[in-house]
């Protein structure tokens, strides 16, 4: 909205034109963002508790978090509504790319609110249930994916990476590639939302791999930058840094909310879309194998809750003492701050060797 404006004053004006650098925008959706989060942070928890749409804490947990019974969930809405006015204002509302991770975020989020609001305004423990919440999830990644395979231009737009290697792409075909679409989104979102389970834990994590995503964004969509780093060039994915910074402040505007001890809750409303943000955006810029790498902790956490319930099915023991894998170190007696700390340091490595297959080939 903003850069149409600029855009229109740079007629006359030709300090205007300034704002068509990507990376300015990227810069000040990151800074709008954050004002934003602080700005609405304190009457979005407000109304959340005059609401009462306060969480409920597992009794077979650990018994620190039976404090935290009460406090507001639903506290994502406030990162939507942080991403989503930023985006409208500095984002080229002209490029697809923009439309479809906006679209898919949005989508994912209603899904999240309807089960966080079944759950806790009115009082069904169940909320939606598991089959429900993936057949939506499942109808937004398909739709997403089908978009993306018939709006492709270019080969590179539906090969698949191998990061670490100069030249090995594989070729998919449509169905290959909407497999790896609905893997990819519907996978990430679960993975983010089984690891929101402690104050920060999943936000700040969130914020790094969205930083990071929006560097490999601005990377492909440069002509000259990509051929330089023998990434594929994706025309127009650069607009996504506009959309990744958005995703950081927001995320970062949350945590001054959402840290030890916290105000509020993200909840499945925030949990589900940014998942399902960094699988779309790493979709479109064909890094799927890195946003694995960098969202390692979201990986590994989803994968203990695969296996404990697997090894609980087959054997009838559990592997860990609690799933997902925070709650298990919680209960080896860590300290919750000292778990978040620690997931926060792994991700930051995580992403840095992400990072490193910029260069690496």
């Amino acid at each position: 909205m903003l850069l149409l404006l600029a855009n229109w004053l740079g007629d006359s004006v030709r300090a205007f034109n300034v704002f068509n650098y990507i990376t300015l925008r990227a810069v000040l959706a990151t800074m709008t963002a954050l004002f934003i989060s602080f700005l609405l942070g304190p009457w979005v928890i407000r109304k959340l508790t005059e609401l009462k749409v306060g969480q409920a804490v597992r009794n077979d947990g650990p018994q620190t978090h039976l404090v935290k019974a009460g406090t507001p969930t639903m506290g994502g809405t406030l990162i939507l509504l942080s991403i989503g006015l930023t985006t409208l204002l500095w984002a080229d509302l002209y490029n697809k790319y923009v439309w479809v991770v906006l679209l898919v975020t949005l989508g994912t989020g209603v899904i999240g609110f309807v089960d966080d609001y079944k759950k806790v305004a009115l009082k069904n423990p169940k909320g939606l249930t598991s089959r429900q919440k993936l057949f939506w999830q499942s109808l937004i990644a398909i739709g997403a994916g089908l978009y993306l395979a018939n709006s492709a231009t270019l080969p590179a737009n539906t090969e698949f990476i191998v990061p670490f290697f100069k030249h090995i792409a594989y070729p998919f075909g449509t169905v290959g590639f909407l497999v790896l679409t609905y893997l990819v989104i519907v996978g990430t979102s679960n993975a983010v939302n089984l690891t929101d389970g402690l104050d920060g834990l999943a936000i700040l994590p969130t914020v790094m791999v969205a930083m990071a995503l929006a560097i490999f964004a601005y990377v492909a969509g440069h002509a000259k930058f990509a051929a330089y780093l023998l990434l594929p060039h994706i025309p127009g994915a650069g607009e996504l840094a506009v959309f990744c910074a958005a995703m950081a402040g927001a995320g970062l505007g949350f945590l001054w909310f959402n840290a030890y001890p916290a105000e509020v809750f993200m909840g499945d409303v925030g949990a589900l879309a940014l998942g399902a943000a960094l699988g779309t955006v790493a979709v479109i810029v064909r890094q799927e194998i890195v946003l694995a790498v960098m969202g390692g902790v979201f990986v590994v956490e989803a994968l203990s809750v695969m296996i404990q319930v697997a090894s609980f099915k087959l054997t009838g023991k559990r592997v860990f003492r609690m799933a997902p894998l925070h709650h298990h170190y919680e209960l080896k007696g860590w300290k919750e701050t000292q778990v978040v700390v620690r997931f926060w340091i792994i991700t930051m490595l995580l992403v840095l060797a992400g990072l490193a297959t910029l260069k690496l080939r």
